[in-house]
């Protein structure tokens, strides 16, 4: 029977330290005996490879999250020059949408230090597991699913750092790999590929609705993996695109996912791992809560049953105006809202003077428990039919198979389908799609790198990255292409070489 990964806590290793918790939400808190342990006696069971496994997913909750400091993961949203604050001590926050980010912010830290920890996890399950007496199908599909989280975590390392150590084996305190060198950008997207095409051999169930790794989740990883290499720093050209479709391709023909009617269950636990959710981060309420959901309602106006209403990040206003007129989206209370009714009284509804992210919004949350169990959406369907859109433009121009994965996204927001589009037309369609549809779930930077365009709310277009106004403005200039390594990181191995410009 498969564990859900809303419901596991269990092991995690940081560079050859070891820290064990309880292996079901049952017994989670209790503190085990650790004087008998070693990882030669311990990797002997078929319960230690899915314990080892289960702690590899725990790292994806580290930049969730939220607070009057912020959250890691509003990094890659101020990036984008889309975002606004009222939270005026999030110092990290500020910093990076001013563009005067440096090495020292913590958010940068977070996204390091968790994304080394699930792979050092996966490099010990990756070595170990194949020790391990037990249903071999059930070995190669924890493999797999190991191998997908390392390609993950060092997907999200090489497109916000560039050139990271690349390190495959288990690490200790003795090891020459304790303090690496950089990796080429080349030689981890190698890495990458090599981990997403084994998992896509392991055996996988297409999809899983207990939040584990699913074959759809491989496939769809990859295509944005080929779409990216295709695009910068690598510029691998055609045949990636091509490859990026092949893939996207392939989860659409398979007809496992399918884009929801509604906007709502984009945001429902009833909804999760489900249709449109290809691949989640998991969490429980009152058991794992998810805990953004201070930070995208409005700075203390009364309107939730949490106690702390911070305002930390929502929607410039410019950007939601820059959707098309009568797109579904931009409703109240679709992706976005601008009003809310008081906690205090639910038959008053307030102006909120902005616009705040519903998509990522739990009403359930708000109105009565104040613990979520909402969780962080990685990868979903829409995304995939828009990279298979734009990948094969990229390759042939606009197919009706292209017009119709765009088209599909747009007639759920009650727009007129594309046609009788140029190629170029048709790719900076594609690409607003894209910015409208995927906006604030971590998309849109990694998109704007690849692509080294940024859009213009004003006009409607896009235009060269470096040199790009944000509406409020700060400029972006080449080294905003990356984010800084930590101070931490640099103080502490001689090898690493800060990114330009920091």
């Amino acid at each position: 029977m498969k564990t859900n990964i809303k419901k596991t806590f269990s092991h995690s290793l940081i560079w050859g330290a070891l820290v064990l918790f309880g292996s079901g939400c049952e017994d989670f808190l209790v503190e085990p005996d650790r004087s008998n342990f070693t990882l030669e006696n311990y990797f002997t069971k078929p319960e230690h490879a899915e314990s080892v496994v289960n702690s590899i997913y725990e790292s994806l909750r580290s930049t969730t999250g939220g607070g009057f400091g912020g959250a890691p993961w509003m990094m890659l949203e101020f990036a984008t020059g889309l975002a606004n604050t009222d939270l005026g001590q999030a110092q990290n926050s500020i910093n990076i949408r001013n563009l005067v980010n440096n090495s020292d912010n913590s958010y940068g830290a977070t996204y390091w230090t968790s994304s080394y920890r699930g792979i050092a996890n996966a490099n010990l399950a990756i070595a170990k597991i194949p020790e391990i007496t037990m249903d071999e199908s059930r070995k190669q599909q924890l493999l797999g699913e190991a191998r997908f989280l390392r390609a993950y975590y060092y997907y999200n390392l090489v497109r916000i750092f560039g050139e990271v150590p690349l390190i495959t084996e288990p690490v200790d305190l003795t090891s020459p790999d304790l303090y690496p060198a950089e990796a080429s950008v080349d030689a981890i997207y190698a890495v990458i590929v090599e981990d997403l095409t084994a998992a896509e051999a392991a055996g996988l169930p297409y999809t899983d609705e207990t939040g584990r790794v699913s074959l759809g989740a491989v496939k769809s990883l990859l295509s944005d993996v080929y779409l990216t290499m295709a695009g910068y720093p690598l510029q691998k050209g055609s045949e990636y695109y091509q490859k990026a479709a092949d893939k996207a391709g392939e989860v659409i023909a398979s007809g496992e996912f399918r884009l929801f009617d509604s906007y709502d269950d984009l945001h429902s636990e009833a909804t999760e791992n489900l249709g449109e959710n290809i691949f989640m981060v998991q969490f429980e309420p009152f058991i794992m809560p998810s805990n953004w959901q201070t930070s995208i309602i409005p700075y203390n106006k009364g309107i939730s049953e949490y106690s702390d209403e911070t305002g930390a990040i929502y929607a410039n206003t410019d950007f939601v105006e820059s959707y098309e007129p009568g797109d579904k989206r931009t409703e109240e209370k679709a992706f976005y809202y601008t009003e809310y009714s008081l906690s205090s009284d639910r038959s008053v509804v307030v102006d909120l003077g902005g616009h705040y992210i519903y998509k990522l919004f739990d009403p359930i949350a708000h109105l009565q428990t104040t613990s979520s169990g909402l969780n962080w959406t990685l990868i979903r369907y829409a995304e995939v039919l828009l990279i298979y859109a734009e990948a094969m433009n990229e390759v042939s121009g606009p197919t009706p198979e292209a017009y119709e994965a765009v088209n599909e996204i747009r007639r759920r927001a009650g727009l007129p389908d594309l046609s009788g589009l140029s190629q170029q037309e048709f790719r900076e369609a594609v690409w607003k799609e894209k910015f409208h549809e995927l906006s604030y779930e971590n998309k849109t930077w990694f998109d704007m790198v690849r692509l080294r365009k940024a859009f213009n709310v004003n006009t409607g277009g896009f235009e060269d990255y470096v040199g790009h106004q944000f509406s409020y403005g700060p400029t972006l200039k080449e080294r905003e292409l990356l984010f800084p390594i930590p101070t931490a990181e640099i103080r502490n191995n001689d090898k690493l070489t800060q990114n330009p410009g920091y």
